[in-house]
């Protein structure tokens, strides 16, 4: 019985150590991070179909409002474009009524009338006649619909869609906690939506190397003092305390530094508007990581305004402190 408790005992901290976050344990490159600051993925999936890969939909509804007004302003050019000279290589005088003075003008009339049959405006100053023009005009009110039918789905599904306006903190900060030291950094939300039940992880990946010379990747789940709050008005120091039991406890910054030490950061929430789960995700790279600071409030001194005052724009004032503790008995000593 003994045996078999110690050969359970044995495989359970093998598992441990098989630990990962989906990143897999072979990423042993230091100057691979595994997730941007902005919360995406640093992955590129080679080798895979086009169709595989092809998700048009999905991209414009996650990409920014800059690129989606830009994709689309593109795209209407250059579909009236395309249609312009299908209508010059039918003829323009197919059109009635379009200026026939020169080639300049004759273009630029089968160019606007190809955004107002698109549209579906149709002015009436410019008509189709023949059968081909006709034919392309109808065609290309058809493909118009279509088209701004599907631009008004992106649009409700761009509204539509909940997403945890979260910022952090430039940077995170090892500071003194209690009586030893903290890994600390800093979120409040950006929007006045409210999120509830907040829930956070956060992990550490290291590089650490085997008997056989190799390095490998582990991955360590991080104690918080506290991973979940119900309401989330104001700011929130999410705090890990470094004790003997953490990962990085007794660690230099330059150790976590040789070690490619990346702190990975879920958070999960209930947007309160349309009652849906959200998340939002970040790393900080031991590179961004200061040791021996502390975050400044961010709670703006008004007197008399009877409402309390938080500064979005001090979320990552720091000042620098000594660390000293029992275990720190200087500021030069390790985390």
């Amino acid at each position: 019985m003994k045996k078999l408790r110690h050969k359970k005992n044995v495989l359970v901290e093998a598992e441990e150590k098989r630990r990962d976050l989906g990143f897999g344990t072979q990423i042993t490159d230091p100057d691979t991070r595994l997730l941007n600051r902005d919360g995406s993925f640093n992955v590129k999936r080679v080798g895979g179909s086009f169709w595989g890969q092809f998700d048009i939909f999905n991209q414009l509804i996650i990409c920014s409002w800059k690129r989606f007004f830009s994709l689309i302003l593109a795209f209407y050019l250059i579909l009236n474009l395309i249609f312009a000279f299908i209508y010059q290589a039918v003829g323009i005088e197919n059109l009635l009524g379009a200026d026939q003075t020169n080639n300049h003008s004759r273009f630029l009339d089968a160019f606007f009338f190809s955004s107002q049959t698109l549209t579906t405006v149709g002015y009436g100053r410019i008509a189709p006649i023949g059968f081909w023009a006709s034919t392309v005009a109808a065609i290309e009110s058809l493909l118009g619909l279509l088209i701004f039918a599907l631009a008004t789905s992106l649009l409700y599904g761009r509204f539509s869609r909940p997403v945890a306006k979260i910022l952090y903190s430039n940077k995170a900060i090892i500071a003194p906690y209690l009586d030893i030291t903290g890994f600390m950094f800093r979120i409040v939300n950006e929007q006045s939506r409210q999120l509830i039940d907040i829930q956070v992880e956060v992990a550490v990946s290291m590089l650490e190397k085997q008997e056989n010379g190799k390095f490998v990747r582990r991955y360590y789940g991080l104690n918080l003092e506290r991973s979940k709050v119900n309401f989330f008005p104001a700011n929130w120091t999410i705090v890990h305390p470094i004790t003997d039991r953490s990962p990085i406890f007794g660690k230099s910054k330059e150790e976590l530094l040789d070690c490619d030490a990346e702190f990975l950061v879920l958070i999960k929430a209930t947007e309160e508007t349309y009652n849906q789960t959200v998340n939002s995700r970040t790393s900080f790279h031991a590179k961004e990581v200061t040791v021996g600071a502390k975050f400044l409030p961010m709670f703006s001194d008004v007197q008399g305004a009877g409402v309390i005052t938080l500064d979005l724009n001090k979320l990552s004032d720091i000042q620098e402190v000594p660390l000293v503790s029992q275990h720190l008995p200087s500021s030069e000593a390790s985390i």
